[in-house]
């Protein structure tokens, strides 16, 4: 399963939730709110730490590949420079 459909699944399952939560609540609908608002900032401190990793993943590897692709035009060069 791709991370974009698990992502799909997980926020259909929490806005489910949440409706029936809404719905069955026994509490005011002001309180139920405010826990409401809470567990959905928590859910987006979470999203936002598992996209910044995977922003720092990404940027590791692109600048590996870039340090990789710079080592190695230096050693053509001197390859070149050695030839002639």
């Amino acid at each position: 399963m791709n991370t974009g459909k698990a992502i799909l699944g997980v926020m259909a399952g929490i806005a489910a939730g949440a409706i029936i939560g809404v719905l069955l609540a026994p509490e005011k609908g002001s309180d139920t709110r405010k826990v409401l608002l809470g567990k959905g900032e928590d859910f987006a401190k979470d999203v936002n730490k598992k996209i910044d990793k995977k922003f720092e993943e990404l940027m590791h590897t692109i600048t590996a590949k870039f340090r990789s692709a710079q080592n190695d035009l230096i050693k053509s060069k001197k390859d070149k420079a050695e030839m002639s």
